[in-house]
């Protein structure tokens, strides 16, 4: 089969049907014809959104790891420290996978998936998209699967209960910053149009791949 033809077309995950999408409208979603399986959809939204949800939220991830997650005072005493600081604290004390895992997955993956969707969301308003937008579109999905801030909210929130029992805890301003990130980057990643991008773009070789008129079982779009 030509090549350009498969890459034309979409596999189903679930029972490898291979089948063409139709154009979508806006909010329009597409099933495969076999087992229903949703291949497809179309935000309601163009990419300013999705643009302005990722500026949004890095300048968020940058107020979280800067200002402190919490105050503790114990006997007139107090202390604050920051995600990057609460990591590296871990670290001295010889809690080293612990420390790592917490940059890693609260730190170094959230930074990486916004830095690279603001890059892909600029690069995504030339036409043809950068052949390079493809290597990256695959990254990005890395990225977001190893980005668990809301665990480590849950995390957070669980040591704020019974801590609070021995000395008393005020929430900074880092906390409330990770509460919202934990609301933007899932809102970035429903109103990210990943299909429309892979489709615009551009081969290797400078080229777009053609629409081939070619018969392939159509995907269902649900009225």
């Amino acid at each position: 089969m030509d090549p350009r033809l498969i890459a034309s077309s979409v596999a189903c995950p679930d029972c490898d049907l291979l089948q063409r999408i139709p154009q979508l409208p806006p909010g329009g979603r597409a099933r495969c014809s076999r087992c229903g399986h949703q291949l497809a959809k179309q935000p309601t939204v163009t990419n300013d959104l999705p643009l302005a949800l990722t500026i949004a939220a890095t300048i968020v991830f940058i107020l979280a790891n800067t200002s402190p997650l919490m105050d503790l005072s114990v006997v007139g005493r107090t202390a604050s420290t920051t995600i990057v600081g609460g990591a590296y604290e871990m670290w001295l004390q010889n809690e080293e996978i612990t420390g790592v895992l917490v940059a890693f997955c609260a730190v170094i993956a959230p930074g990486g998936y916004l830095l690279f969707m603001l890059t892909l969301l600029v690069a995504a308003r030339r036409s043809p998209a950068p052949y390079w937008v493809g290597e990256m579109l695959r990254w990005v999905n890395h990225f977001q699967l190893w980005s668990m801030l809301e665990v480590m909210l849950l995390g957070i929130l669980v040591a704020l209960i019974k801590i609070a029992q021995l000395a008393t805890v005020d929430a900074g301003i880092g906390m409330y910053c990770v509460g919202a990130l934990v609301l933007l980057i899932p809102a970035i990643a429903v109103n990210f149009d990943e299909r429309g991008l892979w489709e615009r773009v551009e081969w290797a070789d400078g080229e777009k791949p053609p629409l081939s008129p070619a018969e392939l079982a159509p995907a269902q779009v649900p009225k």
